[in-house]
This record gives C-alpha cells, structure tokens and sequence, in this order.
C-alpha cells in the first residue's frame, strides 16, 4: 500500500505545484516586460513632447531658427538616447517619412511588429501593447506614441527595443522560481512520507499481528498509538475480536483437556475389568482381546488429544538452539524402533559438520521432530530407509525427513496434518491422526512451521522450518 499511496500523493502534490508555477511564471514574465514597455512608453512620451514644437519638415526649416534649434535639439536626444541604450528611435510623419532617427539612416519598415506599433500609434493610441517576449524568442519590442497637434496626430515616435536583457532577467526569475518550486517539492515529499508513514502504521502493525495470529501466537495485540481515527477504531475492534477468538479457543482447549483427562481414568478401569474378564473366558475366545484392543486405540486418542491441547496453549520457551545436534540425537533414539520395524534411519550430515543454530524451543522442536519421526516409521515398509536431513536456507534452518512409503496424492497432501484426517489408503496403520496436527500446533509456537510433499520416485518428505535469529515480535 506504502508504494501506492505514496507516489499517489507525490504526483498530486507535483500537479499542484505545476499547476500554480505555470501561471506564477507567465505573470512574472509579463510583469518584467510590463517595467520595460513603461519605461520605453516614458521616453517615447518625452521625444514626443520634443517633436512636437518642430512646425515643418527639415527642407521647410531655413528661415525659422527655432525651428531649427528645436530639431538640432531632437535629433541630439535621439542620439545620444541610441548610443547610451542601444535603442533604435525615430520620429516619423504619416507618410512614414523621418522626421529624425537615430540611428541617422534608420527607416520604418513596411510590415511587421514595428509597422503596427506605428500604425497604431496613428489612429491615436498612446502606447502599442506588444505581444509577450520568451526567453527562446530572439526579437524586438517595439514602442510607439503619436504626436498630437490641434487634436490632430501629425507624427509618431517609434523605438525597437532589443530584449536580450529583458530575456535574462525573465530567465533568472524562472530559475529563481523553478528553485523555490524544487523546494516546496522537496518538502512536499517530506510531507508525503511522513503523511504515508503516519497513516500506515496502525495498518503495519495489524499486518504483523494479523501475522502472529495466524501462525498461533494468540496473545499478540495491536498497540494503538497514532494514525487516523478510522484505523485506531479498527484496532480497537480487531484487538477486542482477537480477544474473543482467544477465549472461545481456550475455552475449546480446556474442555478438550478436561475431556481427555476425566474420560482416561473410567477408560483405564474399563482396560483392567476387560483384562480380568479375559482371564474368565476360554481359550481361543478372540473377542476380548478385539474390545482391549479398541480400548487401546481409544486411550491413545485420548493422549494425543490432550497432547494437542497441551502444544497449542503452552508457551514456547525459545532460544538458540544447536538444530544439528538435537535432530542428530533424536534420529538415533528412533533408530531402535526402526529395526523392529525392519526399517533404517539415515541422518544425513549438514555441509561442514558441527553446529547449525537456530531459534527454536528445544523441546517442542524434540516433540514435532517425535511426531513426524514416528509417522514415517509407521508408513515405511521393511527394508525400507528414513532419511533425515538438516540444512541452513537462507534465514531459516531446514530439517527434511523423506520416508519410503506409499506416499500421498495432491488431493491427500492438501490435506494432510488436518486433524483425525487419515488417508483412505492407511486405515489399517495404528495411530489417531493427530500426530502432524501435533508437530504443526509446537511449530507455530516457536515461529516454525512444516511443509509437506511427494518424494521421488515413492513416499512422502516433511520439512520442518525454523528461524535462525530470534522472531521479531509485537508489544
């Protein structure tokens, strides 16, 4: 969820960002531009204000002397405006004749930006609102202002205007902007992360618990601290219904326990009446050695019953635990029960000997390794090996037990280790069918846990995984 909320939220912050950096940068553009056609409608204004006394054209101008002085006076300003800014000026009659320029052999071109700045300085308009400049344009700007005389515009002053510093200044506030935006994007994404962070712990702690339930850790809880309304609701609830699901399992337990546990004793005595009874009957009567027998199988019901119980609510004592050692010693302690059985237990060595650690509770580990040990003893016909095996994969420690029995189909591993289940197959093997159900409940107590499949070419192979560092656990 972290890896889509979090772009999520950054993507949207960025569209922000962009969406107000745009317009910020075009008002900012056009405030520059908007300085400079100000200041080149000033210096139109005042070569206006010049021109406007000058009453005629040049070759007219030889017998008036302040005439002349007027437009000796024009064509000096517009000079030295020209040199001093690098700004082509002029005054132009109606007929686009040149009334002055600057530079001197400067003449109005016919069509073009600076045409309709002229133009419209004509039909009386004060100043020429040019289009915007961008920094990748290479162009003018051009500036007029009509002269007026008796209402009438006689002339207009035009200057074109080179942008190049207009263009670096409108460039420096973009890089200035585009600094402040990487900026506030910078911190949008501290935001983000802490946003996302805030909003999903509760959910990763759930997921951990969620975790720790599933796998038998009954007792782990949500701690509620920080995050959104909603989510510590939903802790709150979760935490109450683990609470709930952990009584009526303790309750199931119990009584499972209890169970077991009153009916063995009326069982025993019913076991000794039965063999004091057969002492009575004739010999070859069969049927009392059939009702002891069924007798038998039922107290050994009732024991692994009340072993479950036991593994499922005894809490695991963990710690690091040499796992060579301890598969080692009860793979020798089954080998007797193997030769009666005309079978042979082969442990087979880990790469390099010695020591293999993990993180397990020796006994319950001791307890599933019995259970499975016992399960492929039982299903290994004579002459037959159990070969058991241990290696270190990765983060976990793997002890692999493969049988040479009959095996399983993929319908009967799917739900092999299920409680009182047992394979059509295998009836007539002793046992309850709750001897995996054991192994499974002491794994997930220590963080272990036990994986079946077929073996090639015949039988089955049980591994049993447990974590080689201690489990991290929630408070």
């Amino acid at each position: 969820m972290r890896n889509r909320l979090l772009p999520l939220l950054i993507v949207l912050m960025a569209g922000v960002l962009l969406a107000l950096g745009f317009p910020l940068a075009a008002s900012q553009a056009a405030a520059q531009q908007h300085r400079v056609v100000v200041d080149r409608i000033d210096d139109t204004t005042r070569f206006a204000a010049l021109a406007q006394f000058v009453d005629d054209r040049e070759e007219q101008i030889v017998t008036n002397s302040d005439d002349a002085e007027r437009l000796h006076t024009l064509r000096t300003e517009l000079v030295r405006y020209e040199q001093l800014y690098g700004i082509r000026v002029g005054v132009f009659y109606r007929d686009s004749s040149a009334m002055a320029a600057a530079p001197a052999d400067w003449r109005l071109p016919r069509q073009g930006e600076l045409y309709d700045a002229y133009y419209s300085a004509l039909l009386g308009r004060r100043a020429h609102d040019p289009e915007q400049v961008w920094p990748w344009q290479h162009r003018m700007l051009a500036i007029a202002s009509p002269i007026v005389r008796d209402g009438d515009v006689v002339a207009v002053v035009v200057t074109d205007s080179p942008t190049g510093a207009l263009r670096a200044r409108i460039l420096h506030g973009w890089l200035l902007l585009a600094a402040g935006e990487l900026a506030a994007m910078a911190i949008a994404v501290l935001f983000a992360v802490r946003l996302t962070a805030w909003v999903l712990r509760p959910v990763a702690r759930l997921d951990r618990v969620t975790h720790d339930i599933a796998t038998g850790r009954m007792t782990s809880r949500v701690q509620e601290a920080g995050g959104p309304p909603e989510l510590r609701r939903l802790i709150r609830s979760f935490n109450e219904m683990a609470d709930n699901v952990e009584a009526v399992l303790d309750q199931q337990r119990a009584f499972v326990a209890d169970a077991s546990h009153q009916l063995r004793n009326p069982l025993s005595a019913l076991l000794l009446r039965i063999e004091l009874l057969g002492l009575e009957l004739p010999e070859g009567h069969t049927e009392a050695e059939s009702v002891k027998e069924e007798g038998h199988r039922l107290a050994q019901v009732l024991d692994d019953l009340l072993g479950l119980a036991v593994a499922e609510s005894t809490e695991s004592h963990l710690d690091v635990t040499d796992i060579a050692a301890l598969v080692r010693t009860r793979a020798a302690a089954w080998r007797p029960v193997a030769d009666r059985a005309g079978t042979a237990v082969e442990f087979i060595e880990p790469d390099g000997g010695g020591r293999v650690n993990g993180w397990a509770d020796p006994v319950a580990l001791s307890s599933a390794l019995d259970a499975v040990l016992d399960n492929a003893i039982k299903f290994t016909p004579g002459g037959g090996t159990v070969s058991v095996g241990i290696a270190a994969d990765g983060g976990q420690v793997t002890i692999t037990v493969a049988d040479g029995g009959p095996g399983l189909t993929d319908d009967e591993l799917a739900r092999i280790g299920d409680r009182f289940w047992r394979s059509n197959r295998h009836q007539n093997v002793q046992g309850s069918g709750l001897g995996l159900s054991i192994a499974r409940a002491l794994l997930s107590q220590s963080g272990g846990e036990i994986a079946f499949a077929r073996r090639d070419p015949h039988g089955l192979e049980v591994t049993l995984r447990v974590p080689r560092q201690a489990p991290v656990r929630t408070p």
